[in-house]
């Protein structure tokens, strides 16, 4: 078994990896045991990433600890990154609601962080195994393609991210190194992730699967206002993937449909002059035909819309305003974006991101527990606890 010694070892060459590279200073090593380093940057965004948002806060963020973000994120904006896209020459465009993505490819984002990690080395293909610390240095048992080789280094950055996307090796290797260094961990969850139906609503649902309709998703004091997807399983869309953060098992959603418009007005003012309609012709204007062809089966909506009564109307626009449904799961960690939860905050600076509990151990990204809203905000909170704990340990004093 061969040993090598390095300044700095980061777990994990993702998004908080590849960029806590950059700034780490001399002695890096980057490990990973995929085949091609930042995979979810790869295939985020639909392959052209929402590599952040213009609109990133500490109040996009869900952590036990709402304040702990707070200190990375003004020390590294949205705009810092933006800058560092622009050095870099790669076009990019804002999609909706601030989402800023590639105009090319998310590989443009792979190439500047590893162009600008350098010269860090970078082992692909690399398992981890035992780690431990002598009192000054770590110690990592790897296995580089096949061949077992000891790192030792003085500062260790776990950067593995959640449980996410297991098809792509996520294992959660990041929670079992925090607690063995005496972390504790907030409940893990799969976050910004479709939720489903039991067997009985699907069969219910089964006619809208495909439909998408603009809502207002709200639940546990979360409210997002953007496009809802039924499918063969149960919801999706962006309203629900931001919801599904604030969800749990056996709560009710709430839906207002049709946001941004009043609705009863409306139906009381084409009552005037379209009175002979039927009811869910007119909702037909507002809404996807066939969630109206649902709704009035399930409501027992009928007749022409001058049969209605003030109201009656009034009634059928609080329930549109007002429709609950209750998924029974979410679709796991297979389809989560994120994972919810992680290693709690309190022992970990908010500063530099390193451990208070066992000094040179550093814990960056998604391992962490802070998660952001659907649209880019991760990426960021990936940037700037990266940059925390670089500049962290680039500036500290090389002794030992």
């Amino acid at each position: 078994m061969t040993e090598q010694s390095f300044t700095t070892l980061i777990l994990g060459a993702g998004a908080a990896g590849l960029m806590c590279a950059a700034h780490a200073g001399p002695g890096t090593l980057v490990v990973d045991h995929a085949k091609a380093p930042g995979e979810k940057i790869r295939i985020s965004g639909g392959g052209r990433c929402n590599f952040t948002n213009m609109y990133a806060g500490p109040e996009n963020f869900l952590s036990q600890n709402p304040h702990f973000a707070k200190s990375a994120l003004s020390r590294y904006t949205q705009w810092d990154f933006l800058d560092l896209v622009n050095k870099h020459g790669i076009a990019w465009h804002e999609k909706t609601l601030g989402q800023l993505f590639c105009d090319g490819s998310a590989k443009e984002i792979i190439a500047m962080l590893l162009a600008e990690m350098r010269p860090a080395e970078l082992w692909l293909r690399t398992e981890i195994g035992e780690i431990t610390h002598d009192g000054s240095r770590f110690r990592a048992a790897l296995t580089r393609e096949g061949r077992a080789v000891t790192v030792t280094a003085r500062n260790l950055v776990v950067a593995t991210g959640g449980k996410s996307i297991p098809k792509m090796g996520a294992t959660g290797i990041g929670y079992r190194i925090a607690e063995q260094f005496g972390h504790g961990l907030t409940e893990t969850r799969p976050g910004l992730v479709p939720l489903s139906f039991n067997e009985e609503q699907k069969a219910a649902f089964r006619t809208l699967a495909g439909s998408a309709v603009p809502v207002v998703a709200g639940c546990n004091g979360g409210s997002f206002e953007e496009a809802m997807l039924f499918t063969h399983r149960g919801l999706s869309g962006p309203a629900i993937l931001q919801i599904s953060s604030y969800w749990r098992e056996g709560d009710s959603l709430s839906l207002r449909l049709c946001p941004g418009t009043d609705l009863y007005d409306t139906l009381r003012a084409r009552r005037q002059i379209d009175g002979a309609k039927a009811l869910t012709t007119v909702l037909a204007d507002h809404l996807p035909r066939a969630l109206c062809l649902f709704l009035a089966e399930s409501w027992g909506l009928a007749g022409n819309l001058a049969d209605q009564s003030d109201k009656a109307l009034r009634g059928l626009v609080d329930r549109l305003e007002n429709w609950q449904l209750t998924p029974t799961s979410s679709e796991g960690y297979r389809t989560a974006e994120v994972t919810l939860g992680g290693v709690e905050t309190d022992g970990i600076s908010s500063k530099t991101m390193e451990s208070r509990l066992q000094p040179g151990l550093f814990l960056i990204g998604e391992v962490v527990d802070v998660t952001g809203w659907l649209g880019g905000y991760n990426f960021q909170w990936a940037w700037s606890s990266a940059v925390a704990a670089g500049r962290a340990i680039a500036t500290r004093p090389v002794t030992g």
